[in-house]
Protein backbone atom coordinates (compact mmCIF):
# COMPACT_ATOMS: atom_id res chain seq x y z
CA UNK A 1 0.00 0.00 0.00
CA UNK A 2 2.75 2.44 0.61
CA UNK A 3 4.66 1.51 -2.32
CA UNK A 4 1.55 2.29 -4.21
CA UNK A 5 1.06 5.82 -2.57
CA UNK A 6 4.91 6.76 -2.71
CA UNK A 7 4.53 6.02 -6.77
CA UNK A 8 1.71 7.81 -6.86
CA UNK A 9 3.04 10.48 -5.16
CA UNK A 10 6.22 10.09 -7.29
CA UNK A 11 4.06 10.44 -10.72
CA UNK A 12 1.65 13.73 -9.58
CA UNK A 13 5.29 15.04 -9.13
CA UNK A 14 6.91 14.31 -12.37
CA UNK A 15 3.50 15.25 -13.70
CA UNK A 16 3.59 18.68 -12.64
CA UNK A 17 6.99 18.96 -13.77
CA UNK A 18 6.35 18.22 -17.25
CA UNK A 19 3.34 20.42 -17.34
CA UNK A 20 5.58 23.21 -15.78
CA UNK A 21 8.54 22.48 -18.35
CA UNK A 22 5.64 22.52 -20.97
CA UNK A 23 4.55 25.75 -19.85
CA UNK A 24 8.06 27.65 -19.55
CA UNK A 25 9.11 25.95 -23.29
CA UNK A 26 5.41 27.72 -24.31
CA UNK A 27 5.94 30.64 -23.12
CA UNK A 28 9.57 31.13 -24.21
CA UNK A 29 8.61 30.21 -27.61
CA UNK A 30 5.66 32.42 -27.40
CA UNK A 31 8.32 35.39 -26.86
CA UNK A 32 10.57 34.27 -29.32
CA UNK A 33 7.67 34.69 -31.89
CA UNK A 34 6.87 37.88 -30.82
CA UNK A 35 10.52 39.17 -30.53
CA UNK A 36 11.69 38.03 -33.93
CA UNK A 37 8.41 39.98 -35.47
CA UNK A 38 9.34 43.41 -33.55
CA UNK A 39 12.77 43.54 -34.81
CA UNK A 40 12.66 46.56 -37.12
CA UNK A 41 12.76 45.85 -40.47
CA UNK A 42 14.47 49.16 -41.66
CA UNK A 43 16.52 51.43 -40.95
CA UNK A 44 15.37 54.21 -38.41
CA UNK A 45 12.17 52.21 -38.27
CA UNK A 46 9.95 54.02 -35.26
CA UNK A 47 12.51 56.98 -34.75
CA UNK A 48 11.53 60.24 -35.49
CA UNK A 49 13.74 61.21 -38.30
CA UNK A 50 13.90 64.74 -37.88
CA UNK A 51 14.13 64.53 -34.00
CA UNK A 52 17.54 66.15 -33.13
CA UNK A 53 19.53 64.79 -30.05
CA UNK A 54 22.45 66.01 -27.80
CA UNK A 55 24.78 63.21 -29.02
CA UNK A 56 24.33 60.08 -31.66
CA UNK A 57 25.63 57.24 -30.09
CA UNK A 58 26.95 54.13 -32.10
CA UNK A 59 27.66 50.90 -31.11
CA UNK A 60 30.61 48.76 -32.56
CA UNK A 61 29.86 45.56 -34.25
CA UNK A 62 29.31 46.64 -37.91
CA UNK A 63 30.48 49.59 -40.80
CA UNK A 64 26.93 49.85 -41.56
CA UNK A 65 26.41 51.26 -38.30
CA UNK A 66 29.29 53.28 -38.63
CA UNK A 67 28.23 54.65 -41.64
CA UNK A 68 24.82 55.55 -40.07
CA UNK A 69 26.33 57.33 -37.67
CA UNK A 70 28.47 59.55 -39.59
CA UNK A 71 25.34 60.30 -41.97
CA UNK A 72 23.57 61.58 -39.02
CA UNK A 73 25.86 63.61 -37.04
CA UNK A 74 26.51 65.33 -40.82
CA UNK A 75 23.16 65.64 -40.97
CA UNK A 76 22.68 67.50 -38.15
CA UNK A 77 20.94 65.40 -36.02
CA UNK A 78 23.67 65.41 -33.05
CA UNK A 79 26.48 67.62 -31.88
CA UNK A 80 29.02 65.03 -31.47
CA UNK A 81 29.18 61.06 -32.61
CA UNK A 82 29.96 59.02 -29.70
CA UNK A 83 31.22 54.95 -30.60
CA UNK A 84 31.49 52.85 -28.11
CA UNK A 85 33.90 49.81 -27.77
CA UNK A 86 36.01 50.48 -29.89
CA UNK A 87 39.37 48.32 -29.90
CA UNK A 88 42.30 49.57 -28.54
CA UNK A 89 44.87 51.24 -31.03
CA UNK A 90 41.65 52.76 -33.43
CA UNK A 91 41.73 56.18 -34.02
CA UNK A 92 39.38 58.76 -35.23
CA UNK A 93 41.47 59.37 -38.59
CA UNK A 94 41.63 55.40 -39.26
CA UNK A 95 37.88 54.58 -38.12
CA UNK A 96 37.19 57.56 -40.78
CA UNK A 97 39.63 55.32 -43.20
CA UNK A 98 37.38 52.25 -42.44
CA UNK A 99 33.91 54.08 -43.61
CA UNK A 100 35.45 55.88 -46.52
CA UNK A 101 35.27 59.53 -45.25
CA UNK A 102 37.66 62.12 -45.45
CA UNK A 103 40.02 62.17 -42.18
CA UNK A 104 39.44 65.97 -40.93
CA UNK A 105 35.90 66.13 -42.70
CA UNK A 106 34.14 64.84 -39.30
CA UNK A 107 37.05 64.35 -37.04
CA UNK A 108 36.34 67.55 -34.40
CA UNK A 109 32.89 65.87 -33.68
CA UNK A 110 33.76 62.24 -33.12
CA UNK A 111 34.74 60.75 -29.73
CA UNK A 112 36.04 57.02 -29.55
CA UNK A 113 35.31 54.89 -25.98
CA UNK A 114 37.58 52.00 -25.82
CA UNK A 115 35.95 50.79 -21.96
CA UNK A 116 33.38 48.78 -23.19
CA UNK A 117 33.42 45.54 -24.45
CA UNK A 118 29.67 44.24 -24.04
CA UNK A 119 26.61 45.94 -24.27
CA UNK A 120 26.32 46.28 -20.64
CA UNK A 121 29.85 48.14 -21.21
CA UNK A 122 28.22 50.41 -23.94
CA UNK A 123 25.42 51.80 -21.64
CA UNK A 124 28.02 52.46 -18.90
CA UNK A 125 30.73 53.71 -20.86
CA UNK A 126 28.31 56.20 -22.69
CA UNK A 127 26.36 57.04 -19.36
CA UNK A 128 30.06 58.28 -18.27
CA UNK A 129 30.30 60.38 -21.54
CA UNK A 130 26.86 61.50 -21.57
CA UNK A 131 27.69 62.75 -17.71
CA UNK A 132 31.04 64.77 -18.70
CA UNK A 133 28.88 66.38 -21.31
CA UNK A 134 26.02 67.72 -19.99
CA UNK A 135 23.65 65.96 -22.70
CA UNK A 136 20.28 65.02 -21.83
CA UNK A 137 19.38 63.22 -24.79
CA UNK A 138 20.67 60.46 -27.29
CA UNK A 139 20.05 58.71 -30.98
CA UNK A 140 21.36 55.00 -30.22
CA UNK A 141 22.59 53.35 -33.43
CA UNK A 142 23.16 49.53 -33.65
CA UNK A 143 21.68 47.04 -35.18
CA UNK A 144 17.77 45.92 -35.77
CA UNK A 145 18.42 42.65 -33.67
CA UNK A 146 20.29 44.18 -31.25
CA UNK A 147 18.04 47.20 -30.34
CA UNK A 148 15.76 46.18 -27.97
CA UNK A 149 18.01 44.96 -25.25
CA UNK A 150 20.33 48.04 -25.98
CA UNK A 151 17.28 50.16 -25.15
CA UNK A 152 17.00 48.22 -21.74
CA UNK A 153 20.45 48.37 -20.46
CA UNK A 154 20.75 51.74 -21.77
CA UNK A 155 17.67 52.73 -19.77
CA UNK A 156 18.79 51.31 -16.92
CA UNK A 157 22.19 52.88 -16.96
CA UNK A 158 20.83 56.19 -17.96
CA UNK A 159 17.03 56.30 -17.01
CA UNK A 160 17.11 60.48 -16.86
CA UNK A 161 18.59 60.09 -20.47
CA UNK A 162 16.00 60.11 -23.78
CA UNK A 163 17.15 57.71 -25.84
CA UNK A 164 15.43 57.76 -28.98
CA UNK A 165 16.57 54.31 -31.09
CA UNK A 166 17.84 53.88 -34.92
CA UNK A 167 18.20 50.38 -35.98
CA UNK A 168 20.33 49.66 -38.64
CA UNK A 169 19.38 46.31 -41.18
CA UNK A 170 22.51 44.47 -41.33
CA UNK A 171 21.94 43.32 -44.99
CA UNK A 172 23.35 39.48 -44.13
CA UNK A 173 20.85 39.31 -41.81
CA UNK A 174 17.53 38.50 -43.24
CA UNK A 175 14.56 38.81 -41.27
CA UNK A 176 11.80 37.05 -43.96
CA UNK A 177 11.31 33.32 -42.94
CA UNK A 178 14.12 33.59 -40.33
CA UNK A 179 13.68 30.14 -38.93
CA UNK A 180 14.22 28.28 -42.16
CA UNK A 181 17.61 30.48 -41.86
CA UNK A 182 20.37 28.59 -39.08
CA UNK A 183 22.88 31.33 -39.15
CA UNK A 184 20.09 34.12 -38.72
CA UNK A 185 18.21 31.86 -36.38
CA UNK A 186 21.14 30.92 -34.21
CA UNK A 187 21.55 34.97 -34.28
CA UNK A 188 18.25 35.94 -33.00
CA UNK A 189 17.48 32.90 -30.43
CA UNK A 190 20.72 33.66 -28.50
CA UNK A 191 19.44 37.78 -29.09
CA UNK A 192 16.28 36.09 -27.45
CA UNK A 193 17.63 34.86 -24.71
CA UNK A 194 20.42 37.77 -24.14
CA UNK A 195 17.78 40.28 -23.88
CA UNK A 196 15.61 37.90 -21.19
CA UNK A 197 18.59 38.03 -19.08
CA UNK A 198 19.06 41.33 -18.97
CA UNK A 199 14.95 41.75 -18.34
CA UNK A 200 15.53 39.49 -15.42
CA UNK A 201 18.10 41.10 -13.80
CA UNK A 202 16.06 44.73 -14.05
CA UNK A 203 12.88 42.77 -12.33
CA UNK A 204 15.33 41.62 -9.41
CA UNK A 205 16.73 45.24 -9.27
CA UNK A 206 13.08 47.04 -9.51
CA UNK A 207 12.49 44.19 -6.47
CA UNK A 208 15.53 45.19 -4.30
CA UNK A 209 15.02 48.64 -4.42
CA UNK A 210 10.88 48.45 -3.66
Amino acid sequence: MRDRSRRGGVLRDLRRLFLLALAVTLAWGGGLVWFAGDIPREEGAGADQARRTDAVVVLTGGSHRLTTGLRLLEDGLGRKLFVSGVYDGVDVQELLRVVRQTPGHLECCIVLGYAADSTLGNASETAGWMREQGYRSLRLVTANYHMRRSLLEFRLAMPDIEVVPHPVAPPNVRLEDWWLRPGTASLIVNEYNKYLAVLLRSLLEDSRQS
